[in-house]
């Protein structure tokens, strides 16, 4: 499982984090999830779950924005949402584009005390 991986390096770098801080404990995760990225938020969130019981971020709450994808035209210059598999510009209808938000995997924030 993809996701298990995933969430394990999050949380190995939010303890580590917590730490430098002084902090005892982690009381939110929010993580920003591109919805091209392969990421399941369901089985993100059963990880987060599993793996923060009786570490200093069990009961924390955990959160996932979700960005969308967006594509930059590589004729016009435009950026706009794809609507298919063939990402076509909605100023131009250029059929040229480049993936420029929807792939990302990151840890945004986090509250500790």
């Amino acid at each position: 499982m993809h996701e298990l991986s995933l969430m394990d390096n999050v949380l190995e770098m939010a303890v580590q984090h917590a730490r430098e801080q002084d902090a005892t404990r982690i009381h939110r995760i929010t993580m920003r999830i591109g919805e091209m990225s392969g990421v399941s938020v369901d089985a993100l969130s059963f990880a987060f779950d599993v793996l923060t019981q009786d570490t200093m971020a069990a009961g924390a709450e955990f959160e996932v924005q979700t960005l969308a994808a967006m594509c930059r035209c590589e004729g016009c210059g435009a950026e706009f949402g794809p609507d298919g598999p063939i990402a076509q510009c909605s100023a131009c209808g250029g059929t040229r584009a480049t993936l420029v938000q929807g792939r990302e995997i990151e840890l945004a924030s986090m509250e500790v005390s």
